[in-house]
């Protein structure tokens, strides 16, 4: 008979995970022992937990098969939420596993207790807590199944330590996924007019088109083909701009911060709006105020709670986008002639808002040239993995992103994410250029997961910028108060010297004159960190 924590292994492994991302803790030392007998998942020690949290978001985006964290009680559980929240606002599977007390000590205020249920309400999809070790099994396959339904998001699972250790005498359960349905036949002729007879449409493309879904089918090239064939331009929704290529004629942006004048004004004029898998959050609909009353809405998301409630459609549909799609392929494309004109004219004010001048700046290298020479440079099936952070801004409006390439960022705004994302993609993907991103704050706080990497002996690069300052804050707070500077100035140790301890080569950019440099280390085989002394003034209004 085997013990509930060998049962959780078992089971995680006959779905397909393989991987497990970890701070150690007594509270799941049973576990722990599980993992190194069965030996069916990679074990990777991190040195956080918002650090072992991000690498599994990060996994999960890559492989779209729940993240697996496990993290002890108490201060540990606390340092993952991060990821929940992350995993939450990036519509990804994610699976917290928490070593608890003793079950003797449960509701008790035992040594490091908490109530994760009401701990997390609010931000995972579903909590639950074994009490005894036979229904171990029934709760491990409904957390996957949480995890993966729908819109898919963080599931939280509380494990008391000597629940893990006990004998389990109830079988394994089967994960039971729902079947996407495909839409009904009259949707899809509703639609299919509706499309025929726009002037002026706008295909809006959000996480439904991630990871593969309906069939197996690969969301971004069912999205180019469906564009393609019925002539639709193509926005994708708030940080994922590899959804589709955006050097194609018919890609028109993004949904982001600070989108210019021009290009909202033409969005306001679209005559239709088709949402594909999107929840229709407030960035991506500039605060509320798109679509704009009196457009027409299509809105096809996977979890009715995010239909209907805020921007009414004219066609609410609860299916996944890409089944939707396929069912689509049914109906004969046709457009209006006036459809060509007004695709150009949206492609040009995307285009317009690409462009980088060059700058010499006194106090460093404006650090979208560094974007640019990033796309000029990398392979085209690297993966580029940002922080949060004014550095981050070009690669989400400068950077022409193409085909086989991913871009790894949290929609949720997360600093920290982008070492541990990078270290979690050279995992997954040893034999791919991946580039992790990171400020100088974002690197403070998680870029001790540069060992991670540098342990397993990956190639895994670092690209730092250090211009001193908590730069997105103090653009707020320079426009709303200007001259007043307050709690956003770093004072940082020596950045080369804090990445050569990880034993990768450093290259050091002062200025425009050292860009070859980096180019040169990022196409170099092997590890590398660069740190860029990077313009402040360059960003400052």
């Amino acid at each position: 008979m085997s013990t509930a924590a060998e049962m959780i292994v078992e089971f995680l492994a006959q779905q397909g995970v393989d991987r497990a991302f970890c701070v150690p803790g007594e509270s799941y030392i049973a576990l722990l022992d599980a993992l190194h007998a069965h030996n069916r998942l990679d074990l990777v020690t991190c040195r956080t937990e918002g650090g072992a949290g991000f690498m599994a978001v990060a996994d999960a985006k890559l492989t779209g098969r729940p993240g697996v964290v496990l993290v002890s009680r108490g201060p540990g559980a606390c340092n993952a939420s991060i990821a929940v929240h992350t995993a939450e606002q990036d519509a990804v599977p994610l699976i917290l596993l928490i070593g608890q007390v003793e079950k003797r000590d449960l509701r008790r205020n035992a040594f490091q207790e908490i109530d994760y249920a009401n701990m997390f309400r609010g931000v995972a999809k579903w909590v639950g807590e074994a009490t005894n070790p036979d229904q171990v099994p029934e709760l491990i396959a409904r957390a996957y199944a949480v995890a993966m339904g729908g819109v898919p998001g963080p599931v939280v699972l509380s494990l008391p330590e000597d629940v893990l250790a006990e004998q389990c005498a109830a079988p394994l359960m089967p994960a039971t996924l729902p079947r996407s349905a495909p839409p009904a036949p009259a949707d899809v002729a509703q639609l299919a007019a509706m499309l025929r007879a726009a002037e002026r449409p706008i295909l809006l493309a959000g996480h439904g088109f991630d990871t593969p879904g309906y069939n197996g089918t690969d969301g971004r090239a069912a999205l180019a083909a469906f564009a393609e064939a019925w002539e639709l331009p193509v926005a994708v929704s708030f940080r994922r701009q590899d959804l589709f290529d955006n050097t194609h004629a018919l890609y028109a942006g993004d949904l982001g911060l600070r989108n210019p004048d021009a290009q909202r004004e033409a969005f306001a004029a679209a005559d239709l709006v088709i949402a594909l898998g999107t929840r229709l959050t407030d960035i991506t609909t500039q605060g509320w105020t798109w679509p704009a009353a009196g457009q027409r809405l299509v809105h096809v998301c996977a979890d009715p709670r995010f239909l209907g409630w805020l921007f009414p459609a004219e066609l609410a549909l609860n299916v996944d986008a890409r089944a939707l799609l396929a069912a689509m392929a049914a109906e004969k494309p046709g457009a209006p002639a006036g459809r060509q004109g007004w695709n150009a004219q949206l492609r040009a004010l995307h285009v317009a808002d690409c462009a980088v001048p060059h700058r010499e700046m006194p106090d460093g290298v404006a650090f979208a040239e560094v974007a640019k020479l990033v796309e000029e440079t990398i392979a085209p099936d690297a993966i580029v993995t940002l922080d949060a952070g004014t550095f981050g801004a070009p690669f989400y409006r400068k950077v022409a992103w193409k085909p086989g390439q991913r871009l790894l960022v949290p929609i949720s705004g997360a600093m920290g994410f982008g070492m541990p994302a990078a270290a979690a993609a050279s995992l997954r993907h040893p034999g791919r250029q991946v580039i992790g991103c990171v400020g100088d704050g974002g690197a403070m706080m998680t870029g001790a997961e540069y060992a991670v990497a540098m342990a397993r002996g990956l190639p895994t690069k670092m690209l730092l910028s250090d211009n001193g300052s908590y730069a997105s804050i103090r653009i707020h707070q320079e426009k709303a108060h200007p001259g007043r500077v307050s709690g956003t100035t770093l004072i940082n140790p020596d950045m080369a010297a804090w990445a050569s301890a990880f034993r990768a080569p450093v290259t050091t950019v002062h200025d425009n004159s050292e860009l070859p440099k980096l180019a040169a280390a990022l196409q170099a085989p092997g590890p590398a960190a660069i740190v860029v002394r990077t313009s402040l003034k360059a960003v400052l209004p």
